[in-house]
């Protein structure tokens, strides 16, 4: 899982990232993933560029971790918990951009959950007019998430092979 705990610069947002284990404080977590669990298969979603993505995205001023996960697997997957929600661990983010990406943000400081939970997808996805455009909605082989997630950045595959160890009970239970 080496890639997962590297590092990170993502430009696109000006944010030097670090994944760990150790969970932020709630008020620091601006953006919630989920690694949605349909039966033994993982959930991924295609956009308009062709990356493949896990459902989640942006949290709304007063919005719970599980109220912002359930709203976006229901407009990017068209799904909804089945289960609780498991948090995997986060990337402690720092920004070099001068403002937060909205008002009611944390800056410069602020992470990004990654959970996991099991999801039924019951319909398409309903993304607002301005959200994602999604193409596809597919359940895969966890494997499988993992290579196509490559599309979107190389530590994936850990991040579903930390998400397939969540689920499996500790011996002796």
């Amino acid at each position: 899982m080496e890639k997962l705990f590297e590092p990170q610069r993502w430009e696109w947002g000006g944010i030097d990232a670090r994944f760990s284990t150790v969970l932020p404080p709630d008020e620091l977590v601006t953006n919630v993933h989920v690694v949605g669990f349909a039966g033994d298969r993982v959930v991924v979603c295609r956009d308009d560029r062709d990356v493949w993505f896990l459902p989640g995205g942006t949290r709304e001023p007063g919005e719970t971790v599980e109220q912002c996960l359930a709203r976006e697997l229901h407009e990017e997957a068209g799904a909804r918990l089945a289960g609780p929600v498991r948090p995997l661990g986060a990337h402690h983010t720092v920004t070099d951009h001068p403002e937060p990406y909205r008002p009611h943000q944390p800056h410069p400081e602020k992470a990004w959950l990654w959970c996991a939970a099991d999801v039924v997808i019951d319909g398409p996805p309903a993304a607002p007019e301005d959200g994602e455009t999604v193409l596809e909605v597919r359940a895969v082989e966890p494997a499988e998430a993992g290579k196509l997630l490559l599309t979107n950045a190389d530590w994936y595959p850990d991040l579903i092979t930390l998400a397939v160890r969540s689920r499996v009970p500790p011996p002796g239970r």
